[in-house]
């Protein structure tokens, strides 16, 4: 079997090097890798390649970036080295780029219970039809869900629309990160990935159900804490937005970050005027009025610093009881 792969992040590469690892044992070739350009990144801004390039590469597997896959003289070429590859599958996890449906008409289709044939599958981040879409992981945590898992879809042109092959689900534990499920739910696709592919005469396309919902993409803008919602829905993003792009608010003009946090005291009805307002600023933490219970900050950085614990972060910083933290949302309330 001939597999074209596409996929971009670290959750993607988890699962290309699964494939490559069985590859030899299960008599497959991996002839191409698809993944989207290089950008910049550190603070040098130098392109750097993504972490499916990277596996490629050190692989000897040939890879294509085009920009885009629908037009443009690099969709056309794209195209056109897909078609003389002639592979059997397309193997996809978050790539980045649409797919169009005669993109995946290409590959000749594997398994034989399909109709339409197995060209392309999808390995998704949540467990459809709840988190189509680009974040699901970000949103399921910021959610307050307590389940999640891995679904491998049969593409179609739709967002995530398309018929369920296999799943598998995992607990969202009470403190877990976007950082720390994005792992866990990595090795979970790469496992479930490489058993579909041993089996994938067996593999039965079942249509998702009702209650979809949208990931919508990470914007920069949510990252701000707006201390007028309750400490339960900001304690999730915090988690949520751990690593990008980090929860975030501000006191006396300076930007703080925010990596780890908890709720404490009862979850009732604050005070308008309370909002943002620290009640307590310890070793154990910065207390924080929001509109309903208190948010107490553990782990924090200034721009600039590194993340550090609370105690350590106030003695460089000092933060006073009665002193208030602000957000461009919370501060157009005051």
């Amino acid at each position: 079997m001939r597999i074209v792969f596409a996929g971009t992040p670290d959750f993607a590469a988890t699962a290309l090097a699964a494939i490559i690892d069985a590859a030899p044992r299960a008599g497959w070739t991996v002839p191409l890798v698809l993944t989207q350009p290089d950008r910049p990144a550190g603070r040098g801004l130098r392109l750097a390649p993504s972490p499916v390039k990277q596996l490629a590469t050190a692989h000897g597997i040939a890879v294509a970036t085009p920009v885009s896959l629908r037009k443009g003289d690099s969709a056309l070429a794209a195209r056109n080295q897909l078609k003389a590859l002639d592979p059997d599958l397309l193997v996809v996890a978050a790539y980045g780029l649409i797919l169009p449906q005669d993109v995946l008409d290409i590959p000749r289709g594997i398994g034989s219970l399909h109709t339409p044939k197995l060209s392309a599958l999808n390995i998704h981040a949540s467990l459809l039809p709840r988190w189509r879409g680009a974040a699901p992981i970000v949103r399921a945590i910021e959610a307050g869900d307590t389940v999640t898992g891995v679904t491998l879809m049969q593409m179609d042109a739709g967002l995530d629309t398309g018929p369920m092959l296999l799943a598998r689900s995992i607990p969202i534990e009470p403190e877990e990160t976007a950082a720390t499920l994005t792992s866990k739910l990595s090795q979970l696709g790469a496992t479930l990935v490489v058993d579909a592919l041993r089996d994938a005469d067996a593999l039965v396309a079942t249509p998702q159900g009702d209650g979809d919902t949208y990931a919508s993409k990470i914007g920069k803008a949510e990252a701000w804490l707006d201390w007028s919602a309750s400490a339960v829905e900001l304690e999730r993003k915090v988690r949520a937005f751990d690593p990008f792009p980090v929860a975030c608010t501000t006191l006396g003009g300076t930007t703080v970050r925010v990596w780890r946090a908890q709720v404490v005291g009862d979850p009732v009805q604050g005070l308008s005027a309370d909002i943002g307002l620290v009640r307590a600023a310890d070793r154990s933490g910065l207390r924080v009025a929001c509109g309903k219970g208190d948010l107490l900050m553990t782990e924090l950085q200034r721009a600039g610093s590194k993340r550090v614990t609370a105690s350590e972060f106030l003695s460089g910083f000092p933060v006073r009881r009665g002193d208030r933290f602000v957000s461009p949302v919370t501060a157009v309330l005051e």
